[in-house]
């Protein structure tokens, strides 16, 4: 799970109910500078073992920052502030630092917010394809053009104007699904959430 999340969402809504789920992309990075949502995700081993389920809340603010918290079942937090991303372990009392470019190729969290305009770090780093109507959602699917990406592909399920599903699988077999709720867009969020200052004594690695 927490190579997922430091490897952590494209998050998409169209505004025409027969547009593709390409063009909702386009729609969303030309119409959303904020956002945040509730999420549940759902870790799958290859082998099928027990999953790995977590919950917790997640923002941006595009371009370049999130914050990706999980509160259940134990506490953890993800923040990029366009220049470096934190990676918080309070039980461990460790701090993961990395360079946000580095951690762009596996990080969904830090995917979805992009540069400004039209084309979207995924777009320019994936290829982006119509993947159809699963459970009742409209899919698009993403292929890394590069082989170190760390992802097979990405897909992203939508309801609407609203993103519902978002499902991982990397190179390892591991499927990550992710399902959001209480989607908030452009809403007031005080750039002080994505900014992060590691508690005195804990364990700093990385850059």
């Amino acid at each position: 799970m927490r190579r997922f999340i430091i490897a952590a969402t494209c998050l998409i809504a169209g505004q025409v109910a027969s547009a593709s789920a390409i063009d909702k992309l386009h729609r969303f990075l030309e119409s959303t500078k904020t956002m945040r949502a509730d999420f549940a995700q759902i870790v799958v081993a290859k082998n099928g073992k027990k999953p790995q389920q977590s919950s917790g809340v997640m923002m941006f603010l595009r371009p370049g920052k999130f914050r990706w918290q999980i509160e259940k079942p134990y506490a953890q937090l993800l923040v990029g502030d366009g220049e470096k991303v934190w990676i918080y372990d309070p039980d461990l009392r460790q701090v993961t630092v990395k360079k946000f470019d580095a951690a762009l190729g596996s990080t969904p969290a830090a995917l979805l917010v992009g540069e400004g305009g039209g084309k979207s770090t995924l777009e320019k780093n994936f290829t982006l394809r119509e993947a159809g109507e699963r459970e009742s959602l409209e899919w698009l699917e993403a292929t890394p053009k590069t082989p170190d990406s760390g992802f097979e592909k990405l897909q992203l399920g939508f309801s609407g104007n609203d993103l519902k599903a978002m499902e991982l699988f990397d190179n390892f077999g591991q499927t990550t699904s992710l399902f959001f709720s209480h989607l908030e867009r452009n809403p007031s969020i005080a750039v002080t959430q994505f900014r992060f200052t590691p508690p005195a004594g804990v364990d700093v690695i990385g850059e």
